[in-house]
């Protein structure tokens, strides 16, 4: 921490650093640096630091950063990391109640042992809380919002707002607001039912998950949203663009809409690379314009 994040956050609790690689917090294990990282140790700590931020500072959320790409010339702002493995999913009003840290499968699994059915599909979704409501996540027929009966937003002065679906604008892989927030927690309302038929489902879905998916490499899930009536992978598949490289990337063989990065020494820019290329290649053979799922942020190097 330097003399002036040391005079602006005298009262945070968290860890504070400068210059910290973003290649350690992202599932692709490249990208840049990010000139301030913060990761608090509670929804307190996190109100008290975003007080004492500059107006105007460009901020970053990250979970498990599966859904991210940041470009090898860093992120010129903050980055707050709210992911952290001793969160847990409580019992809330009758509810399933998780901060936007915790591992989605945390909540699947949790719902699961409580007696509750619906959540299942979240042990799918390789990323947090906060990165399935950002982006409503979905798998296997299920999509974060679909029950979601509320969530906990903070604002850029650290304000803490309950929010309800009215209040966002949402579709498939879609959630905006015309609010600057940022999601921090969720309640889940969900029905009762048979625990140990959701248990079977979570294991049949995680089966599917390893038998297709090239979860052994680095990756950041799905690339590409599917479109409408059809699949990104077959139609990226269908190119013959399997086993296609740039630099150390590679679009998966196992899933066409996976990029991989096998020695984890692709810079983020290869992966920025041949994500534009795939899209390129598709829409001049298939006539279909891929819309990117992952986020991609930064500077380029």
């Amino acid at each position: 921490m330097n003399m002036a994040d040391a005079v602006h956050f005298a009262n945070v609790r968290g860890e504070l650093r400068r210059d910290e690689p973003m290649s350690r917090h992202v599932s692709w294990r490249a990208g840049g640096k990010a000139e301030r990282f913060f990761a608090p140790l509670d929804l307190d700590d996190l109100s008290s630091f975003l007080k004492g931020l500059p107006a105007g500072e460009p901020i970053l959320f990250v979970g498990l950063g599966s859904n991210l790409l940041v470009r090898d010339g860093g992120f010129r702002g903050t980055v707050i990391a709210l992911h952290s493995a001793k969160l847990h999913p409580e019992l809330k009003d009758g509810m399933v109640y998780a901060e936007a840290g915790v591992a989605a499968p945390k909540v699947a699994r949790f719902a699961a042992t409580h007696g509750f059915a619906g959540a299942e599909f979240l042990a799918g979704i390789p990323g947090t809380v906060g990165g399935a409501l950002a982006m409503n996540a979905g798998c296997y027929g299920g999509e974060t919002w679909d029950i979601v009966d509320s969530v906990l937003a903070v604002s850029r002065n650290g304000q803490l707002a309950t929010r309800r679906r009215i209040d966002y604008d949402i579709g498939y892989r879609h959630v905006a607001s015309d609010r600057e927030e940022w999601f921090v927690a969720a309640y889940f309302r969900l029905p009762k039912g048979d625990g140990e038929a959701s248990r079977a489902r979570i294991k049949e879905f995680l089966a599917k998950r390893i038998a297709t998916q090239p979860l052994q490499l680095p990756n950041a899930g799905s690339v590409f949203r599917n479109p409408p009536g059809d699949h990104a992978a077959r139609l990226i598949e269908s190119c013959g663009l399997k086993g296609l490289a740039q630099g150390g990337a590679r679009v998966s063989e196992k899933h066409a809409n996976f990029i991989v990065n096998p020695d984890a020494r692709a810079s983020a820019a290869d992966i920025e690379g041949l994500l534009l290329e795939v899209q390129r290649k598709v829409l001049e053979l298939r006539g279909v314009e891929l819309v990117p799922e992952v986020r991609i942020v930064g500077e380029p190097a």
